[in-house]
């Protein structure tokens, strides 16, 4: 008769080979995101859209100051089209060792365009939020509402000439409540962060979806055209608040 109680196989898992790091940075993230996954009854939608080689930028809208939407889309892009991605991060996690060191081994990248392009020049998906803190640390009284989109992403493109994947969030702006947008004009000049109501996550339902692949007819030369960047970038961005404002119309309450 077998004996329920003995220990089990570690073997099954392989958690007695794992060294520190991957256990740490890589068992354990993924064990709590699917965790989040199911908290958030997710729904994906769209992912065959998303190349399953070559360089590519996936271009989401930012909300919910927490950074739980970078966390979530890089693990989606991971398990639905199979692909690591490079997640291009705030500054904030690269100020000192103690969160550069986790940030790094969980994919995430300083948000710099030489980091972006060195990337996609090898090959790799991107996951790239073009409203940048603008969009992540909005108030929550503006939810939904597309921030400016900076235009690096759309020259990334065009140097690395790959497509650009835009994709909506929607549930990070009711999961973490902002109630305002702290800007600093003395000290750290030009930082922005959020007030938030909230630090433990409130269940809303999300529900990502990634739209068909914009591939731009230009060449590497037109990222010098800082007239035709601006019209490419809002255009991506008019496509994505409509976007957004349909999947609104057809949710209904994000907490049932």
């Amino acid at each position: 008769m077998k004996n329920f109680l003995q220990k089990p196989n570690e073997k099954i898992f392989g958690l007695r080979n794992l060294d520190r790091d991957t256990l740490i940075y890589r068992v354990l993230p993924r064990f709590l995101l699917e965790i989040l996954r199911k908290y958030f009854r997710m729904e994906v939608e769209g992912a065959q859209n998303i190349p399953r080689r070559g360089a590519v930028i996936i271009a989401p809208n930012h909300s919910g100051f927490s950074g739980f939407d970078a966390f979530l889309l890089g693990h989606i892009v991971q398990q639905e089209a199979k692909r690591v991605p490079r997640v291009l991060t705030h500054h904030f996690w690269f100020l000192t060792e103690t969160t550069a060191i986790p940030a790094s081994k969980m994919g995430f990248t300083e948000a710099t365009y030489e980091n972006g392009v060195n990337a996609l020049k090898k090959g790799n998906a991107i996951v790239l939020f073009p409203e940048g803190e603008q969009g992540n640390f909005k108030p929550t009284t503006e939810r939904y509402q597309l921030q400016e989109f900076k235009r690096g992403f759309v020259r990334m493109a065009l140097e690395a000439q790959c497509p650009i994947v835009p994709a909506i969030v929607l549930g990070a702006e009711e999961t973490h409540i902002n109630l305002k947008q702290l800007k600093f004009t003395k000290f750290l000049k030009g930082t922005v962060i959020p007030l938030p109501l909230n630090i433990i996550p409130l269940p809303a339902k999300w529900r990502i979806r990634f739209l068909e692949p914009i591939r731009l007819p230009y060449k590497a030369s037109a990222m010098n055209d800082s007239e035709l960047m601006h019209e490419i970038a809002q255009d991506i961005q008019e496509k994505m608040q409509a976007a957004i404002e349909e999947e609104i119309t057809k949710r209904g309450n994000p907490f049932l």
